[in-house]
């Protein structure tokens, strides 16, 4: 068996460190995808198309059977490449369903880089230096270790990056996405609420789309956006329940 991790925005696989350690595996591999906490290929297609097409390449060459975790945005290309080539994987797990409703909004930082004015949002924010930028990714809730070792790479690769996959996203491209919810029961599915994320849509939108995909609800009590650095423990022991199951 193999455990994938994927990871999303701005973040490299360092968000997984701590979880890592309390999951006692060495069946784990963390993906980054082009331009989050690795380089990002001349001509790759920065859009959520692209990003599902580079992670069904990188399963292809893994072995088996794949059981797939995903955050933010990693959580979207997972749930795409489950409603679009299961054969793939033995079981996914997301923590960003909600978004696939047509009545899910945005947050405000997305709907910034989604704007005309998107380039100069992710400028602010790549202007920043390293230390400020770990100061700031702490206090939202990845932790001083964790912060350190991403703000590093908020750079432009990492700008052309956000640009392009938040915008091919925008309203009601997600939404209609979420139309093939239903195709992502063909294997077992975990959705994972945060109830302190106030980026996915809430807990409202996310049992409404884990419903129509069929998938299982855990809910991560008091734990926000990187619930994985918050409490790794807790979310280990979550993720190999989970797992578990599946065998």
């Amino acid at each position: 068996m193999t455990v994938v991790l994927v990871h999303g925005n701005p973040e490299t696989e360092a968000i997984w460190g701590p979880l890592r350690t309390e999951l006692g595996r060495d069946d784990v591999i963390a993906l980054s995808p082009p331009g989050f906490g690795s380089l990002l290929p001349e001509g790759f297609d920065v859009t959520s198309d692209g990003y599902l097409e580079w992670l069904a390449l990188e399963l292809e060459h893994l072995d088996g059977p794949i059981d797939l975790v995903g955050h933010d945005w990693g959580g979207g290309h997972v749930i795409r490449l489950a409603m679009t080539r299961p054969d793939l994987i033995r079981s996914w797990c997301t923590d960003i369903i909600g978004i696939f409703n047509h009545d899910y909004v945005w947050h405000d930082a997305a709907q910034s880089w989604q704007s005309p004015d998107g380039e100069a949002a992710v400028k602010s924010m790549t202007d920043f230096s390293d230390a400020e930028r770990a100061v700031f990714f702490a206090q939202l809730g990845m932790g001083e270790s964790v912060a350190e070792k991403v703000a590093p790479w908020v750079n432009d690769d990492m700008g052309k990056a956000i640009l392009g996959l938040y915008r091919s996203a925008a309203q009601p491209v997600v939404g209609n996405l979420g139309d093939d919810l239903p195709a992502a029961s063909q294997r077992p599915g975990l959705c994972i609420i945060a109830t302190e994320d106030a980026y996915t849509g809430g807990e409202e939108l996310h049992r409404r789309a884990a419903e129509r995909c069929k998938a299982e609800v855990a809910v991560l009590d008091g734990l926000g956006h990187w619930w994985m650095c918050e409490d790794p423990t807790r979310s280990a022991d979550l993720l190999n329940t989970w797992f578990e199951s599946q065998d």
